[in-house]
């Protein structure tokens, strides 16, 4: 077994045969350009069209590619947890696979690391002139509103919940993520939920973010099952279900304690466990 990598990219990816390839290649020679040790790993969430086929080809071309291949969709928080229980980084990000954040926005989120964070999350509502977010208007609306439930019903103090560029500390994602139990596209909202009950340090951060044609999410539909999520989010927070994990993790990760260090290569383990899938809600 090689030693660990220091950065672990997972990237959820559901019918995104024609978006993931750039992606995934402009992560990889950014590893490269900056001499950095990383693995992506593709989650292909029972995708319909060639998504697998794709990943497949850039896996033989591309030694830092590997490809998790889920039977059958079960949605982007079971997709990103599928890959983040099977990262070995010292570090592990997850990426969507349209690319929205450029790669080279890790340098933000990592300076917030270097400065005492567990979790650095990409924002597209902390304001820094130096970034551009390029959104369409009725996308920013809706997700004003979301956020105003957020508030309400389950976690403050972020503007942006929903990027889909969020970096961990190792221990702290498979600690949290061994947790999590919400499958779809409130996930996010939930590890913010738990990251503050766990006592670590979030750093919210202003991030570059594009607008994708061709996205997955159905503003009406999903925005709709996310509110509901947000009840069944506070109900496990009440009923305690998030004080213990209920999917396995590597048993290199020891238990983290807030604030915990980064472990060095020879303290990081040395294998994945076995996917588990998660009770029903």
């Amino acid at each position: 077994m090689s030693p660990p990598p220091r950065l672990s990219v997972v990237i959820p990816a559901y019918n995104e045969e024609q978006r993931i390839e750039p992606t995934v290649r402009d992560i990889v020679q950014y590893g490269r350009t900056h001499e950095r040790q990383l693995e992506v790993i593709i989650v292909d969430d029972g995708s319909r069209d060639g998504t697998s086929r794709v990943a497949d080809r850039l896996s033989d071309e591309l030694a830092e590619v590997r490809l998790i291949r889920l039977a059958q969709n079960h949605g982007k928080g079971y997709a990103v947890r599928s890959g983040v229980v099977n990262a070995r980084g010292r570090n592990i990000l997850f990426a969507d696979a349209d690319g929205a954040t450029p790669i080279g926005e890790l340098r933000r989120l990592e300076i917030a690391m270097g400065n005492g964070a567990d979790i650095a999350i990409g924002s597209r509502a902390v304001y820094d002139a130096a970034v551009k977010v390029d959104v369409k208007w009725y996308r920013r609306l809706m997700g004003r509103s979301f956020h105003k439930l957020v508030e309400l019903l389950a976690v403050r103090g972020f503007q942006d919940t929903q990027c889909g560029f969020k970096l961990f500390r190792g221990p702290v994602a498979h600690d949290l993520f061994s947790r999590m139990r919400m499958t779809g596209f409130s996930f996010d909202v939930e590890l913010l939920v738990m990251a503050q009950r766990q006592g670590y340090r979030v750093a919210e951060v202003p991030v570059n973010w594009t607008h994708q044609p061709g996205s997955r999410v159905n503003l009406a539909v999903d925005s709709l099952k996310m509110a509901r999520d947000l009840f069944v989010i506070r109900r496990h927070c009440l009923t305690g279900d998030y004080r213990a994990p209920h999917v396995a993790t590597w048993s290199g990760w020891s238990q983290p304690s807030p604030n915990a260090e980064v472990p060095t290569s020879s303290e990081a383990p040395g294998a994945p466990p076995p996917l588990v899938p998660p009770p029903s809600q």
